[in-house]
This record gives structure tokens, C-alpha cells and sequence, in this order.
């Protein structure tokens, strides 16, 4: 099916690594124009070459840190000067840090939590609003890439807190934003295993291994809870933001969450 994508103006933020890498391949395939907003300059600019072998009309680099000020609405404002506009925000960036709940006294991670979780996708998210609504074109849509832990799941509690806050902010601009043609929905993944090395960079949360976030023991107890008896994908993911990002393919869809995770949870 052609989802209507060919020249979209698209903004993935963490787009270069793990998800959000997937998401702008999807994209590419779709021969959509994509604006990757990462910290990691670096791994950036190696997506953006494997993009553009897959088919992307045209891949711009934002490359900051979107808790600093303005960093959101320069990543927006590079979309619109590009070209002219924006159409698709994926609020794919995030930073997770767990442990149990008693004994995460660490203020410092609660805050980092916050800002990159909450704080800048709020920020960048009024920004691609605001375009979306300046534009001539009709509307726009928002994808937010939460989490499965936004339902509550062991060790993530601080995470989980800052991902369900996603969710309200996703319906809240659904219902706000719904009569300027704007759609907001939320996709919640599942454990998400880097597929290859080359798919993360020094900056990311996997860049230390896989263990350094989940263990094998923790990955087979949630095999075990999961009705398909298999691991989500980065793919999985992007292909369930690119079907929402689609107006032809998801014109009625708007304030909805679809979790992608094997059924493990069915919200």
C-alpha cells in the first residue's frame, strides 16, 4: 500500500540509534524528507548515508541536546527551512534509568528523566504545532514512541511515571489540536534489543551492552509472559509509526495507543 508518504517533511528525534534508527529507515523507504534530532552527531550523520541509500528524498542532521533551550524549536526550525514545513513528528528521544522504587533516591537521574522525557517533548512538540498550523497544507500528525513501562512494570517507576506523562500529553494535543487536522497517537514497544552494534553510538543508553540494560535472565522472564514467545523488533516499531504517520493509511485515527510488544501488555 502506498501510505502517501513520498516526499513527507518528517522530524524523528533519537533518530540515530536503536528505534529511532528503524523509524528513519522506514521513512527512507518511503521516500519521505526526515530531519534526524540527536545528540550523536556522529552516528547522525551515518544514518543519515543509510538513509539516503534507502530511498530518502532528502536527510538533514540536527545534531543537540533537546533538553537545552531552544534546541527543540531549532530542530522544528530546520524542518521549516529545509522545506517549508512539517508534516510528521516522531517524539521518539528518550533516556531510561531504573531501579526499585525504595532505593532510587537519585534526584539527579529524576531530573534527567524529566527533562529528557517530558520537558523536551513537550517543547518540541508546541513547536511542530505551531508549524504544522502556520503551514497551508491540512494538518499533521504526531507520533509519541512511549513505553510498556507507563503501565507499571518492575524497576522502572521514575521511567514508567515520565512515559505515562507522554500519554496524556499525546491525547491532550489529540483533543486540543484534532479541529486544525493535527493527529497525536502513541506507540508503546516492548523490549527493544538492538538488531547489530552498528545500530547504536557512543552516546546511547546500549552503548555499553545489551546486559548493561537487560540481562538474559530478565529477557527470558519476559519470553515467558508474552503470548507471541518473541522479541519486538526495531522494525516492528517503525512500521507501526509510519502506518500512524499516514493520513491515506490512518486519516480517523487520533488520541489512540497501540502497544507493540507481542502482546506482553494489552492496554
Amino acid at each position: 500500500m502506498d501510505l502517501g508518504l513520498h516526499g513527507a517533511r518528517v522530524i524523528v528525534t533519537g533518530g540515530a540509534a536503536n528505534i529511532g534508527r528503524a523509524i528513519v529507515h522506514a521513512f527512507a523507504r518511503e521516500q519521505s524528507r526526515v530531519v534526524i534530532a540527536d545528540l550523536d552527531g556522529t552516528q547522525a550523520q551515518v544514518v543519515r548515508k543509510e538513509a539516503m541509500d534507502l530511498g530518502a528524498d532528502d536527510v538533514v542532521v540536527c545534531e543537540g541536546d533537546l533538553t537545552a533551550p531552544g534546541a527543540a524549536e531549532r530542530a522544528v526550525d530546520a524542518a521549516v527551512r529545509a522545506w517549508g514545513g512539517l508534516d510528521v513528528l516522531v517524539n521518539n528521544a528518550g533516556w531510561s534509568a531504573g531501579d526499585f522504587l525504595a532505593r532510587d533516591d537519585d534526584r539527579d537521574r529524576w531530573q534527567r528523566l524529566t527533562d529528557v522525557n517530558i520537558l523536551a517533548v513537550v517543547a518540541i512538540s508546541r513547536a511542530a504545532v505551531a508549524a504544522m498550523r502556520a503551514d497551508q497544507t491540512d494538518g499533521g500528525a504526531i507520533v509519541f514512541v512511549s513505553s510498556e513501562a507507563a503501565f507499571g512494570q518492575i524497576r522502572q517507576g521514575v521511567y514508567g511515571a515520565t512515559k505515562a506523562a507522554q500519554v496524556a500529553l499525546a491525547r491532550t494535543v489529540a483533543r486540543e489540536h484534532g479541529r486544525h487536522g493535527i493527529r497525536s497517537n502513541i506507540v508503546c514497544p516492548g523490549l527493544v534489543l538492538p538488531d547489530s552494534p552498528d545500530a547504536v553510538g557512543e552516546t546511547s543508553v546500549w552503548a555499553a551492552g545489551e546486559d548493561a540494560i537487560f540481562d538474559r535472565k530478565q529477557v527470558d522472564y519476559m519470553l515467558a509472559g508474552t503470548p507471541l514467545q518473541r522479541l519486538t523488533t526495531a522494525e516492528d516499531v517503525a512500521n507501526t509509526v509510519v502506518w500512524l504517520s499516514s493520513d491515506r493509511a490512518a486519516r480517523q485515527v487520533t488520541g489512540q495507543l497501540i502497544a507493540v510488544s507481542g502482546g506482553y501488555t494489552m492496554p
